[in-house]
């Protein structure tokens, strides 16, 4: 690492001796050491010498790419050629490699992010009528949340989904379903984005159906299915199969999309549910890239060139409550991932090492106590977003902590992205933090801190192996752990929790499932059943059992038998039985 003069010394010396000692002596700082929420240390102050390496011989530049390859061959030697940091290389400029200031040149001003509103409950008519209120009032992209049953593959009449119908999110059981839900929507002109995980694939199958049966052929159909299992076994635990037919799927979509809907994306790796989970900033970005990297590998094990498909991978993140460790996330992000695509996966189309993400404020930070501060909350963590470069945004809703969001509570969500867009100027210049020495600094450490994550992920065999040995699971564990403590002890604040504490309950006006809305459902459901063709459906199953019974390949492709079931009215419960018989049904292992 090179030695570099430092002017600011004498000048540093001067100001403490003169300014800083006097003060402390009258006005000691708050506590002893101050730090991010994820526990990287804050200094008191940041300058130039914050991006020069330490005495201690700390490198102060980002660092990268992993010390070896998918193979194993070496990448990096010892702290490697970005260990000391360079401006120009590694901030840049907006649009060019390696992206830390954006993707795009004009960062907002030619295009603002996407309002993406997360929505979903009850049956397809409340759901469809909730879109049709938030277009209307300026949302520019559909996002659907789905209810427990859907999320699980069973259908709304199975015993199994009793009591969650439409609860956190719009129950579908057939593509009857999903053509009521997307009735009237203008999905040639807007995109859709599905959190959906286990049964992403039959679930997008009947997107794709009903969207044909409106006129809009499915190469046109822009948007993004989550479908991002390995994140289900981390953190939010809504798997259904085994980790290796899991994997098998996710390959089916990238490639099937790949082949036939080039404006979708067909995985959005997903660091939001890992950070709900109680991972800190840095393990979120580490464990989601560790993700991104396994399906990579896998895709290309199937045989697809990177830059084939990789132009469509997306990513998603939370956007919590620490204002800088967030931004210096979202930039430290597109480094990562450039170096990456570029160094370990060798790519050629500048699109497959862009780093694009979906962000949502963080719903593990709101509260029921005190509700309208989670507006603040909310504001904040979207501003964060922005300033951090995002391509869309959900803000959630104030009363989230309570329930399903109400009509007037989404649209106040919706328009504090709005003020944020019209009224403060942030969206005026492209990523106006960028060469404030305090960032820059923070962006480098979180982006060092990755790559030792993602060196120990490779040393374990990868993250499926890492998986399997509870590696993540752990270290979220421990995060989350250090948290509550903190909390408890107050060493931690949350205002209207544990300081700041008001007297009596706040009266919230609640979502509830409109009535007849369940009734609705199942007569839709039933009258499918009963008016569908019987040996097609039969027919089309079978199609699906002898494709997933063997093994995953470009042939046995299982995307279009779902196509078919989803055509001939099967439902999300009969396609899955199908797959749990075949695949077997996964139980996590006990962790001690």
């Amino acid at each position: 690492m090179s030695e570099r003069p430092d002017p600011w010394r004498d000048h540093r010396r001067r100001w403490r001796v003169e300014r800083l000692d006097p003060t402390l002596d009258r006005l000691p700082e708050r506590r002893d050491r101050f730090a991010t929420m994820g526990d990287l240390p804050i200094e008191r102050l940041y300058g130039p010498w914050e991006l020069e390496a330490g005495p201690d011989g700390e490198p102060a530049g980002p660092g990268g790419p992993t010390a070896v390859d998918q193979r194993g061959e070496p990448l990096r030697e010892g702290a490697g050629e970005y260990a000391d940091f360079d401006a120009d290389r590694d901030v840049g400029f907006p649009g060019e490699p390696p992206f830390t200031r954006g993707v795009h040149p004009t960062g907002y001003r030619s295009r603002p992010w996407t309002m993406r509103m997360f929505a979903g409950f009850g049956s397809a008519e409340d759901t469809n009528a909730r879109f049709r209120q938030l277009l209307a009032a300026g949302q520019t992209g559909l996002s659907i949340a789905y209810d427990m049953p859907t999320l699980y593959g069973y259908d709304t009449d199975d015993p199994e989904a009793e009591g969650e119908f439409g609860t956190c999110g719009v129950a579908v059981s057939s593509v009857a379903d999903m053509e009521v839900l997307l009735g009237g929507l203008p999905l040639d002109r807007v995109s859709t984005s599905m959190t959906i995980n286990s049964p992403a694939a039959p679930i997008w199958a009947m997107y794709i159906v009903a969207a044909e049966k409106t006129g809009v052929p499915r190469g046109r159909l822009e948007g993004t299915t989550q479908n991002d299992i390995l994140k289900e076994y981390v953190a939010q635990k809504e798997f259904l199969f085994p980790p290796e037919p899991s994997m098998r799927m996710v390959v089916d979509t990238i490639e099937f999309g790949t082949r036939e809907l080039p404006r979708w994306n067909t995985v959005s790796i997903s660091g939001y549910h890992i950070r709900e989970a109680g991972s800190t900033a840095v393990q979120e970005l580490a464990f989601t890239i560790a993700d991104g990297m396994a399906y990579v590998e896998a895709a290309m094990a199937r045989g697809l060139d990177p830059d084939e498909f990789a132009p469509r991978l997306s990513f998603f993140f939370n956007s919590h409550s620490d204002f800088f460790e967030e931004i210096a996330k979202f930039r430290a992000s597109r480094r990562i991932w450039w170096k990456l695509m570029r160094e370990r996966y060798r790519a050629k189309d500048e699109r497959s090492t862009w780093m694009r993400f979906h962000t949502q404020t963080a719903g593990v930070s709101l509260t029921p106590q005190q509700p309208l501060n989670n507006l603040t909350r909310v504001a904040t963590q979207a501003l964060a977003a922005i300033l951090g470069g995002t391509q869309s945004l959900h803000t959630d809703a104030f009363d989230e902590a309570l329930a399903v969001p109400t009509a007037e509570a989404a649209l106040l969500a919706l328009r504090q992205q709005q003020i944020l867009l019209e009224e403060t100027g942030v969206a005026s210049t492209v990523d106006p933090l960028g060469g404030s020495w305090f960032v820059e600094a923070l962006t480098n450490r979180v982006e060092r801190e990755v790559w030792r994550y993602l060196d120990e992920i490779d040393r374990r065999g990868g993250m499926v192996a890492a998986i399997a040995e509870g590696y993540p699971q752990r270290e979220i564990a421990d995060s989350a752990y250090r948290f509550q403590r903190e909390l408890d002890a107050n060493d931690r604040v949350i205002v209207g929790v544990n300081r700041y504490v008001a007297g009596g309950p706040v009266a919230v006006p609640v979502l509830s499932v409109p009535e007849g809305s369940l009734e609705r459902h199942l007569a839709r459901l039933e009258r499918t059943r009963r008016e569908r063709d019987a040996a097609e459906v039969e027919s089309a199953l079978a199609g699906l059992r002898e494709a997933a019974s063997r093994p995953g390949t470009s042939e046995t492709n299982l995307m279009p038998h779902f196509i078919r079931c989803a055509a001939a009215y099967a439902t999300l419960g009969e396609q899955c039985r199908v797959l749990r018989e075949v695949f077997g049904e996964y139980r996590e292992p006990v962790a001690v």
